[in-house]
């Protein structure tokens, strides 16, 4: 599994750098993983501009700006509030992609209609931002790990547009 997210990152390095882009993420379920991943590589820093771990709704709405109305209506495992916060990251930072992550990690939390597993994965560019629900299998580590390829998948094909 690590060698294949190694993989993910050398790509999106290449990418970023042959189209002189900036990415930034916003994780909550993930704790900054996707982040950690991509700094494990150096020279990133030409490209990756930084991230937000914004595990508590507190944080998404102070410093990502997600909506309380989002958060009191859909929760923060929700396309609404995984869009909001890939736009989030990428105002705060200045990026021209982000990434944003929400979701049940588990194994306590699920429920009948958010299962243990299920991750909201938005990607935003500038003032665009799409959205796509998971649901992973495994522990909480195993979703954890599952998200984080994902997001650095999608990434690099919404780069590649």
């Amino acid at each position: 599994m690590k060698a294949t997210v190694y993989a993910l990152v050398d790509e999106l390095h290449q990418i970023c750098e042959l189209k002189n882009i900036t990415i930034s993420t916003a994780e909550s379920c993930t704790g900054g993983l996707v982040s950690s991943n991509i700094t494990e590589k150096s020279g990133v820093s030409s490209w990756f501009l930084g991230g937000v771990v914004s595990y508590a709704n507190q944080c998404k709405q102070n410093i990502l700006k997600v909506s309380a109305e989002n958060l009191d209506t859909f929760g923060a495992v929700s396309e609404p509030v995984a869009l909001q916060m890939a736009q989030g990251a990428n105002r705060v930072t200045g990026s021209d992609f982000s990434v944003a992550l929400t979701g049940i990690a588990g194994p306590e939390g699920g429920s009948i209609d958010k299962p243990v597993g299920t991750v909201w994965i938005a990607w935003a560019k500038h003032n665009q931002a799409k959205a796509e629900c998971f649901l992973f299998e495994g522990d909480r580590n195993a979703v954890r790990e599952q998200a984080v390829m994902q997001a650095l998948k999608g990434l690099i094909k919404i780069i590649k547009k």
